[in-house]
């Protein structure tokens, strides 16, 4: 009985199965799994535009900006204009969209792309790193390749703006140097005859000395000869015969040179030849004194010590004023003039500033180096400079005359032409080739593109390019009819 009821149970439920998929079939409810295989198996249209970025080949959610491969080598797959999905709700065309403007409205013509690549949309969209699309109004797409940002992004960029205006450029040139000493204030002190040293002064070498400070006391047979004759003439009237010699009295009768000129072609003081005049006596010996205020580099007498003429026995050194050599980059030559201004430190005197002027810029080049020698000249009234004592030399170079310039940041620099983003007013900024010169101190001198009195962006150009397609506008300023048609 049971086995009878069960076989009854399963012959009602096929036929029930059977009634069913009868009824479904006259009312069309089997034609959807056929109207999604056909839409499965319908073709999509080709992609069109250009590829705004790239996405992963296993459909995971990863993105790249450039063409690259996955973990497995897989090459990313690019991503078209048309291709790209939005799951904003289809906004009405861009014709139907106004925006109200005072009194009227502002209709937005196209939509372009955030990052300044050459695709349009002709309604809002985002691209493929999820940035909105950035809307161009009538009005603001002009020809003048002027481009314009909202004042809440001026604001966020911290943009700011400079006047330009006539200034000194100025460059600092940095060289090492070493410290010599004046050629014109070093002195010898050599007798111009043949004697000996009776005795020496108490001087020796680093000893500073003063004017008229005693060196030694000589003998000279010829000085001692001459001071003789000095003597009968002064008895004769010799030294009074010639007052129209230069100076007076230095010849006798008949233009004869006498004892007083021949006692200073010896190098005697004149010290010496009044004491025999005074004294009507000649003494044995001779002093010489220092001559100048100095250090004394050499001394090369001793007592007893005899010489001949010419040979040196104090060599004296004032080191009130010294020289700086310094050695010049070949490609700063051209920027030297004698009486730039120059400032001096070095190690041994940390803290220390000395202050010079060039005074001689040398006419030949070291071939080793590839520098030119500059010489400057320092004030050294303490002796806190001393020879060979290296020095960081910086010269101001540039001329005193006023020029057209532009601080460096305002520059955008692209290698081939040099850019500056001049500040229209409202909001709106105009890319604008310029010709540059001399550079220094901060400032580049404009020799064309700008005028005094204009505007010129200084701080956050670079974020204004990244914010209202500068690029773009750089290109239809080049060539606009290009820009017009691509837009």
């Amino acid at each position: 009985m049971n086995s009878l009821i069960k076989g009854m149970v399963i012959v009602a439920a096929v036929l029930a199965a059977a009634g069913t998929g009868l009824w479904a079939g006259q009312t069309g409810l089997l034609k959807l799994p056929m109207t999604l295989a056909s839409a499965m198996s319908e073709k999509r249209p080709a992609a069109t535009g250009p590829v705004i970025y790239y996405r992963d080949p296993n459909g995971k959610p990863l993105y790249a900006p450039a063409p690259k491969t996955n973990d497995d080598e897989q090459a990313y797959v690019p991503v078209h204009a048309s291709e790209d999905v939005s799951f904003e709700p289809k906004p009405k065309p861009a014709s139907e969209v106004h925006v109200a403007a005072g009194t009227g409205e502002k209709k937005i013509k196209f939509y372009r792309n955030p990052m300044g690549l050459p695709d349009t949309s002709p309604v809002p969209k985002k691209d493929g790193m999820g940035m909105d699309y950035i809307p161009v109004y009538e009005g603001e797409d002009s020809d003048d390749s002027s481009v314009k940002v909202s004042p809440g992004k001026i604001q966020r960029t911290g943009v700011e703006t400079f006047t330009v205006s006539k200034r000194a450029i100025t460059r600092t040139i940095e060289a090492p140097g070493v410290v010599q000493l004046d050629e014109r204030r070093v002195v010898v002190v050599a007798p111009k005859f043949d004697g000996y040293v009776v005795k020496m002064g108490d001087v020796t070498t680093g000893t500073h000395v003063k004017q008229g400070d005693a060196l030694a006391r000589v003998f000279g047979q010829a000085v001692l000869d001459q001071a003789a004759r000095l003597l009968i003439e002064q008895d004769t009237g010799w030294t009074r015969g010639d007052e129209t010699s230069d100076p007076p009295g230095l010849k006798g009768p008949g233009g004869v040179v006498g004892a007083t000129r021949r006692l200073q072609n010896l190098g005697v003081p004149e010290e010496f030849m009044d004491q025999v005049k005074r004294d009507l006596r000649v003494p044995n010996t001779i002093v010489f004194r220092a001559p100048i205020d100095g250090e004394v580099l050499e001394r090369n007498w001793s007592d007893g010590q005899g010489f001949k003429d010419g040979d040196v026995g104090f060599r004296i050194a004032d080191f009130s004023v010294v020289w700086m050599m310094v050695d010049v980059a070949e490609g700063d030559i051209d920027a030297l003039r004698p009486g730039q201004r120059v400032t001096v430190t070095t190690r041994a005197r940390p803290g220390r500033t000395f202050s010079g002027t060039v005074t001689v810029i040398y006419p030949q080049l070291m071939k080793e180096t590839r520098t030119a020698r500059v010489r400057v000249e320092l004030a050294n009234p303490d002796k806190a400079l001393l020879p060979d004592m290296y020095g960081d030399v910086k010269i101001a170079t540039g001329s005193n005359a006023d020029v057209l310039a532009v601080p460096a940041s305002a520059i955008i620099d692209s290698g081939s032409r040099q850019v500056v983003l001049l500040d229209l007013g409202n909001g709106r900024f105009e890319p604008r080739d310029i010709k540059l010169g001399r550079r220094g101190n901060g400032f580049v001198e404009v020799l064309s593109g700008v005028s005094e009195g204009d505007s010129v962006v200084v701080d956050g150009n670079f974020l204004i390019d990244a914010e209202s397609n500068l690029q773009a506008a750089l290109k239809g300023f080049s060539t606009p009819a290009t820009t017009e048609a691509s837009q």
